[in-house]
């Protein structure tokens, strides 16, 4: 893999990624851009003990645009897009509009391939192992910045999830705190180990793996839907060996990691039906805070899940949801598992 640094116009990062060592990256953004200015801010919840960014400036942000007018498409005579380069294999910016921002964090946008009408599932492996690779490069570097508590690589698909720019995409959040619901699984995770002596994420996996609702099983992955799924369809895949964050991961899992992630997205797009539209999904990282007490308790995986649960219905969150933080799911895991291995792709 080779990784190329060069800046935008407005003197943010612009990371190229591409398989070959002897790719050369030298086209140049001639855009007048004004350096970009934010009004980030994160501010702290007394009541949860929880922290919220305040990114006001967000509301200009580009929403729905043409796709002769994508910012994530090459560049072309016509066009001068985020991306001055006339193809790309993956590609990884700053955000021009980040809801965290110099002291406060640090957003990435990440694309995946350079084909506009291409989603994640039709990626090839290599390309696959390529977003790998950049994801591990970003965690790496991100992690290494002053301030950065937590690295948060994800991909939001699907208008259905608020996603508005059609081309194939995810981000990347450098957080400047541990957020809640890792805090949440590494207070479990402490408990646990003072209680039974082991591992709580190493003790579900061993569960999950010999019940009923393992949908893929590799020699260096395991994709299950979690007893208590939150969401319709939910699929969380963990390496079979623990590593705190995507750094950690072992040659064997990473050569094996595209596979059975395409494979799973296939699965999903799949689960309504191939005469239904592609399923909306976020597929989150989640990856043990850069340091702090608890650390090494915890495990590294992806959790992937949709909003919709049956054909032209939503799972919206309502009074219980937003209002308490309590789930109510209409599908049971054991169903959803089952549907999840009747649509291989294979």
């Amino acid at each position: 893999m080779k990784k190329t640094l060069t800046h935008l116009a407005d003197g943010r990062e612009l990371l190229y990624f591409d398989a070959a060592d002897d790719t050369v990256r030298e086209a140049v953004d001639h855009r007048p851009l004004d350096p970009v200015t934010s009004a980030s801010e994160v501010r702290h919840d007394p009541l949860l003990g929880e922290d919220v960014a305040i990114a006001s400036h967000r509301q200009g942000r580009i929403y729905h645009p043409p796709a002769d007018s994508c910012p994530l498409c090459p560049s072309t005579p016509a066009w001068q897009s985020e991306i001055p380069a006339a193809d790309y294999e993956v590609a990884v910016f700053e955000n021009r509009f980040p809801s965290l921002s110099g002291a406060n964090g640090r957003c990435e946008v990440v694309c995946f391939t350079s084909d506009h009408k291409a989603s994640f599932a039709d990626l090839t492996e290599e390309r696959a192992a390529l977003v790998l690779a950049a994801w591990t490069d970003r965690t790496a570097e991100l992690s290494a910045r002053p301030g950065v508590r937590q690295v948060y690589c994800f991909e939001n698909r699907g208008a259905e999830i608020g996603v508005t720019l059609a081309h194939p995409h995810g981000q990347i959040y450098a957080f400047p705190f541990t957020t809640p619901r890792t805090a949440a699984m590494l207070r479990n995770a402490v408990a646990h180990r003072a209680g039974t002596g082991r591992n709580l994420f190493e003790d579900v996996l061993e569960r999950e793996r010999a019940g009923e609702r393992v949908v893929l099983a590799g020699e260096h992955w395991t994709a299950f839907v979690p007893y208590a799924a939150r969401w319709p369809y939910e699929v969380h895949l963990y390496p079979n060996r623990r590593a705190a964050d995507l750094t950690a991961l072992d040659g064997a899992a990473r050569a094996e990691f595209p596979r059975l992630y395409l494979e799973l997205l296939r699965r999903f797009d799949r689960i309504f039906g191939t005469d239904q539209p592609p399923t909306p999904y976020i597929a989150a990282w989640h990856q043990a805070p850069v340091a702090g007490a608890g650390r090494e308790e915890f495990a590294l995986h992806l959790e992937l899940f949709t909003v919709r649960r049956a054909s032209g219905k939503l799972k919206y969150l309502a009074g219980t949801e937003s209002g308490m933080g309590a789930f109510m799911n209409d599908v049971s895991p054991e169903s959803a598992a089952d549907r999840l291995r009747e649509v291989a792709s294979s």
